[in-house]
């Protein structure tokens, strides 16, 4: 058997979006809706993709707005980042911009593996940002983009499966290409 892979993958984005429900729902399969502010969690999950082992280390940080100062510890030995903002929120669409900016700024290169993630599509009456608008901004990054809902289980584990993804093909192990469309 090969040896699993670690890799550590940060979960960033404006307070409120879903990162702690997010990550909860991908490590134990719940829902948990909680308010409690995020300081930061570490969660570790082993996860198998494309027949390769992988020891996630996942950072839930604490909620950041385009004022906050992009902690070092956010940028040393991170291998992928999910970027997540809520479909219901504007100011956390404008947020995430800014933040990846600082990440970019921080680990000093043109692009990092990266997933955005616009969360809560389920609350459809309060939907703000339409999926072509997270598609668009993510591909001016070169990054991956999905809608989920922590919620649902399977939009969450989509969300690491394909930062697993976006990191391999930047070591240069890209999978054979899948061909399968989304329907949002």
């Amino acid at each position: 058997m090969p040896q699993p892979k670690y890799r550590k993958i940060a979960v960033i984005g404006y307070r409120s979006v879903g990162k702690s429900s997010l990550t909860i729902q991908f490590v134990e399969g719940q829902f948990v809706d909680s308010y409690d502010p995020t300081i930061e969690n570490t969660f570790n999950k082993l996860v198998n993709v494309h027949g390769q082992d992988f020891n996630l280390q996942l950072v839930d940080t604490a909620g950041q707005d385009e004022y906050s100062i992009f902690p070092q510890s956010h940028s040393m030995d991170i291998h992928g980042y999910v970027l997540v903002y809520s479909v219901t929120s504007m100011k956390s669409f404008e947020v995430v911009q800014s933040l990846h900016d600082k990440l970019l700024d921080m680990v000093g290169k043109i692009q990092v593996p990266t997933v955005l993630v616009g969360n809560k599509k389920d609350l459809h009456m309060e939907r703000v940002i339409k999926p072509e608008e997270g598609k668009k901004l993510a591909d001016s990054w070169g990054a991956a983009f999905m809608e989920s809902s922590a919620k649902e289980n399977e939009t969450a584990v989509e969300v690491f499966k394909r930062i697993i993804l976006e990191m391999e093909k930047a070591d240069g192990n890209a999978p054979p290409e899948e061909k399968k469309c989304a329907v949002m």
